[in-house]
Protein backbone atom coordinates (compact mmCIF):
# COMPACT_ATOMS: atom_id res chain seq x y z
CA UNK A 1 0.00 0.00 0.00
CA UNK A 2 1.63 3.59 -0.64
CA UNK A 3 1.65 5.90 2.56
CA UNK A 4 2.31 9.24 2.74
CA UNK A 5 3.00 11.85 5.09
CA UNK A 6 0.02 13.36 7.08
CA UNK A 7 0.98 17.20 7.98
CA UNK A 8 -0.54 19.74 10.19
CA UNK A 9 -1.52 23.60 9.14
CA UNK A 10 2.17 24.54 10.29
CA UNK A 11 3.58 22.23 7.86
CA UNK A 12 5.20 19.74 10.07
CA UNK A 13 4.98 15.97 10.12
CA UNK A 14 2.10 14.58 12.58
CA UNK A 15 2.28 10.88 11.42
CA UNK A 16 1.86 8.88 8.21
CA UNK A 17 -1.41 7.74 6.12
CA UNK A 18 -1.51 4.28 4.42
CA UNK A 19 -3.72 5.17 1.06
CA UNK A 20 -5.77 2.87 -1.15
CA UNK A 21 -3.60 0.91 -3.64
CA UNK A 22 -7.32 0.51 -5.71
CA UNK A 23 -7.21 4.72 -5.32
CA UNK A 24 -4.18 5.86 -5.34
CA UNK A 25 -1.84 3.15 -7.01
CA UNK A 26 -3.53 2.88 -10.23
CA UNK A 27 -2.66 2.29 -13.74
CA UNK A 28 -2.33 5.99 -15.29
CA UNK A 29 -3.80 5.72 -18.68
CA UNK A 30 -3.51 8.90 -20.61
CA UNK A 31 -5.99 7.79 -23.25
CA UNK A 32 -8.78 7.56 -20.16
CA UNK A 33 -8.04 10.79 -18.85
CA UNK A 34 -8.53 12.32 -22.06
CA UNK A 35 -11.57 11.03 -22.80
CA UNK A 36 -12.88 12.07 -19.83
CA UNK A 37 -11.56 15.48 -19.44
CA UNK A 38 -12.64 15.92 -23.17
CA UNK A 39 -16.23 14.88 -21.76
CA UNK A 40 -15.91 17.35 -19.01
CA UNK A 41 -15.13 20.31 -21.19
CA UNK A 42 -18.10 19.23 -23.71
CA UNK A 43 -20.31 19.47 -20.61
CA UNK A 44 -19.30 23.06 -20.33
CA UNK A 45 -19.95 24.30 -23.49
CA UNK A 46 -22.84 26.24 -23.36
CA UNK A 47 -23.75 25.91 -27.05
CA UNK A 48 -25.52 29.30 -27.22
CA UNK A 49 -24.23 29.75 -31.24
CA UNK A 50 -27.25 30.68 -33.29
CA UNK A 51 -27.20 32.07 -36.98
CA UNK A 52 -30.41 32.70 -38.76
CA UNK A 53 -31.85 30.55 -41.84
CA UNK A 54 -33.16 32.56 -44.49
CA UNK A 55 -36.86 32.36 -43.10
CA UNK A 56 -35.26 34.14 -40.20
CA UNK A 57 -33.43 36.54 -41.88
CA UNK A 58 -35.69 39.98 -42.11
CA UNK A 59 -36.90 41.25 -45.40
CA UNK A 60 -36.43 39.38 -48.78
CA UNK A 61 -40.20 39.26 -49.28
CA UNK A 62 -40.68 40.25 -52.93
CA UNK A 63 -39.01 38.99 -55.60
CA UNK A 64 -36.29 40.97 -56.55
CA UNK A 65 -37.05 41.11 -60.39
CA UNK A 66 -39.05 39.21 -62.90
CA UNK A 67 -38.23 35.61 -63.80
CA UNK A 68 -37.19 36.05 -67.28
CA UNK A 69 -36.27 38.57 -70.18
CA UNK A 70 -33.67 40.60 -67.76
CA UNK A 71 -30.61 38.43 -68.72
CA UNK A 72 -30.11 37.47 -65.50
CA UNK A 73 -29.87 34.65 -62.93
CA UNK A 74 -33.56 33.97 -61.49
CA UNK A 75 -34.01 34.65 -57.98
CA UNK A 76 -36.59 34.29 -55.91
CA UNK A 77 -35.47 36.22 -52.36
CA UNK A 78 -32.16 38.94 -51.51
CA UNK A 79 -32.57 36.77 -48.78
CA UNK A 80 -31.64 33.42 -49.80
CA UNK A 81 -27.64 31.97 -48.85
CA UNK A 82 -25.99 33.33 -51.50
CA UNK A 83 -26.62 36.42 -51.38
CA UNK A 84 -24.81 38.84 -48.82
CA UNK A 85 -26.98 39.49 -46.19
CA UNK A 86 -28.70 36.46 -46.94
CA UNK A 87 -29.29 33.18 -44.20
CA UNK A 88 -26.84 30.50 -43.43
CA UNK A 89 -26.52 27.43 -44.85
CA UNK A 90 -26.48 24.47 -42.03
CA UNK A 91 -25.50 27.02 -39.55
CA UNK A 92 -24.70 26.21 -36.05
CA UNK A 93 -28.20 26.19 -33.49
CA UNK A 94 -28.41 26.29 -29.65
CA UNK A 95 -27.89 22.61 -28.75
CA UNK A 96 -26.20 20.79 -25.95
CA UNK A 97 -22.87 19.29 -26.52
CA UNK A 98 -23.22 16.92 -23.14
CA UNK A 99 -22.98 13.01 -23.87
CA UNK A 100 -21.74 10.26 -21.31
CA UNK A 101 -19.31 7.86 -20.78
CA UNK A 102 -19.82 4.92 -18.77
CA UNK A 103 -19.54 5.10 -15.38
CA UNK A 104 -16.11 2.78 -14.77
CA UNK A 105 -14.16 4.94 -17.34
CA UNK A 106 -15.55 7.95 -14.98
CA UNK A 107 -14.11 6.21 -12.31
CA UNK A 108 -11.16 4.84 -13.69
CA UNK A 109 -10.21 7.97 -14.55
CA UNK A 110 -10.38 9.08 -11.03
CA UNK A 111 -8.48 6.54 -10.12
CA UNK A 112 -5.44 7.61 -12.30
CA UNK A 113 -5.32 11.38 -11.39
CA UNK A 114 -5.20 10.46 -7.70
CA UNK A 115 -2.65 8.04 -8.42
CA UNK A 116 -0.83 10.67 -11.29
CA UNK A 117 -0.38 13.16 -8.07
CA UNK A 118 0.73 10.78 -5.60
CA UNK A 119 3.81 9.78 -8.43
CA UNK A 120 4.37 13.51 -9.29
CA UNK A 121 4.66 13.93 -5.22
CA UNK A 122 1.96 16.66 -5.71
CA UNK A 123 -0.57 15.25 -3.45
CA UNK A 124 -0.39 16.45 0.32
CA UNK A 125 -2.72 15.17 3.16
CA UNK A 126 -3.35 17.68 6.19
CA UNK A 127 -4.24 16.36 9.75
CA UNK A 128 -7.52 18.70 9.70
CA UNK A 129 -8.14 22.13 8.47
CA UNK A 130 -10.53 23.74 10.59
CA UNK A 131 -11.42 27.11 10.87
CA UNK A 132 -13.72 29.17 13.37
CA UNK A 133 -14.03 32.41 10.82
CA UNK A 134 -13.11 32.83 7.41
CA UNK A 135 -9.52 34.70 7.06
CA UNK A 136 -7.64 34.19 3.58
CA UNK A 137 -4.51 35.28 5.51
CA UNK A 138 -4.73 31.96 7.05
CA UNK A 139 -4.72 29.99 4.28
CA UNK A 140 -1.91 31.82 2.59
CA UNK A 141 -0.10 31.40 5.60
CA UNK A 142 -0.59 27.44 5.83
CA UNK A 143 -0.07 27.10 1.85
CA UNK A 144 3.86 28.85 2.22
CA UNK A 145 4.72 26.48 5.01
CA UNK A 146 3.33 23.54 3.22
CA UNK A 147 5.43 24.85 0.02
CA UNK A 148 2.58 24.32 -1.90
CA UNK A 149 3.58 26.48 -5.24
CA UNK A 150 1.60 26.96 -8.11
CA UNK A 151 -2.03 26.55 -8.73
CA UNK A 152 -4.06 24.58 -5.57
CA UNK A 153 -6.67 22.58 -5.43
CA UNK A 154 -7.95 22.12 -1.58
CA UNK A 155 -10.20 19.53 -0.79
CA UNK A 156 -12.38 19.21 2.62
CA UNK A 157 -14.65 16.19 3.23
CA UNK A 158 -17.47 18.15 3.76
CA UNK A 159 -18.95 21.67 3.29
CA UNK A 160 -16.88 24.19 4.93
CA UNK A 161 -18.21 27.55 4.49
CA UNK A 162 -15.22 28.60 6.54
CA UNK A 163 -12.54 27.13 3.97
CA UNK A 164 -14.12 27.84 0.96
CA UNK A 165 -14.69 31.98 1.79
CA UNK A 166 -11.29 31.90 3.14
CA UNK A 167 -9.72 30.70 0.03
CA UNK A 168 -11.92 32.08 -3.07
CA UNK A 169 -10.02 35.17 -3.68
CA UNK A 170 -6.51 33.59 -3.29
CA UNK A 171 -5.63 33.49 -7.16
CA UNK A 172 -4.78 29.92 -8.30
CA UNK A 173 -6.41 28.25 -5.37
CA UNK A 174 -9.39 26.09 -5.80
CA UNK A 175 -11.35 25.04 -2.67
CA UNK A 176 -13.61 21.73 -3.12
CA UNK A 177 -15.82 19.02 -1.77
CA UNK A 178 -14.77 16.00 -1.51
CA UNK A 179 -17.88 14.30 -3.59
CA UNK A 180 -17.47 17.35 -6.07
CA UNK A 181 -13.96 16.49 -8.14
CA UNK A 182 -13.56 15.45 -10.77
CA UNK A 183 -10.27 14.62 -13.15
CA UNK A 184 -10.24 17.83 -15.03
CA UNK A 185 -9.96 19.64 -11.46
CA UNK A 186 -7.68 17.19 -10.79
CA UNK A 187 -4.98 18.01 -13.93
CA UNK A 188 -5.65 22.00 -14.08
CA UNK A 189 -4.26 22.20 -10.92
CA UNK A 190 -0.64 21.39 -9.60
CA UNK A 191 -1.06 20.95 -5.95
CA UNK A 192 -3.26 18.78 -4.89
CA UNK A 193 -3.89 18.89 -0.89
CA UNK A 194 -6.22 16.30 1.14
CA UNK A 195 -7.44 16.59 4.63
CA UNK A 196 -7.53 12.79 6.29
CA UNK A 197 -11.57 13.30 6.55
CA UNK A 198 -11.24 13.52 2.84
CA UNK A 199 -9.20 10.42 1.69
CA UNK A 200 -11.49 8.54 3.51
CA UNK A 201 -14.18 9.82 1.65
CA UNK A 202 -12.48 8.92 -1.57
CA UNK A 203 -11.65 5.99 -0.67
CA UNK A 204 -14.80 5.03 0.21
CA UNK A 205 -16.31 5.88 -2.83
CA UNK A 206 -13.72 4.53 -6.02
CA UNK A 207 -11.59 1.65 -3.73
CA UNK A 208 -14.26 -0.60 -4.43
CA UNK A 209 -13.90 -2.06 -8.03
CA UNK A 210 -17.43 -3.92 -7.49
CA UNK A 211 -19.23 0.02 -6.71
CA UNK A 212 -17.96 0.44 -10.65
Amino acid sequence: MPTVEVLNVEGERVGELELSAEVFAAEVNKNLLFAVVKNLQAARRRGTASTKTRSEVRGGGRKPWRQKGTGRARHGSIRSPIWVGGGATFGPKPRSYRYRLPKKVRRAAMRAALSAKLNKKRLLVLDTLKMDVPRTREIVDMLEKLQAGGTVLLVTGGPDQNVYRSGRNIPGVTTAVAHQINVLDLLSHETLILTKEAVARIEEVFADERSA
